[in-house]
C-alpha cells in the first residue's frame, strides 16, 4: 500500500511543528518521494542525526508503505 504526499508531509510536520516541508513524488506512484525538511530542531545535529529524526517521525512506515525517500535536511537561515 502506497502513502500519499499529504500523509507523508503531515507525519513530518507532527514531529517538527513549524518546519518547512517540501515533498515531491518522484515516480508518480506514491512510493518514491523526495523530501526537503527545514527545521530549527536540527540545529547542532549532524546530517545523520537529522535524517534519523525524520525517519523516526515516519513511525516505521519506511520499507512498508513508503519504499524510497530521498531526504534532504537543513536548518533555517538566520
Amino acid at each position: 500500500m502506497a502513502m500519499d504526499a499529504n500523509t507523508l508531509k503531515t507525519m513530518i510536520l507532527s514531529a517538527f511543528p513549524g518546519a518547512q516541508v517540501h515533498i515531491e513524488d518522484l515516480a508518480g506512484d506514491g512510493d518514491h518521494y523526495s523530501a526537503h525538511v527545514i527545521s530549527a530542531d536540527f540545529v547542532g545535529k549532524t546530517r545523520i542525526q537529522q535524517h534519523q529524526m525524520v525517519y523516526q517521525a515516519l513511525q516505521g512506515k519506511m520499507g512498508t508503505e513508503l519504499h524510497a525517500l530521498a531526504l534532504k535536511t537543513s536548518v533555517p537561515e538566520s
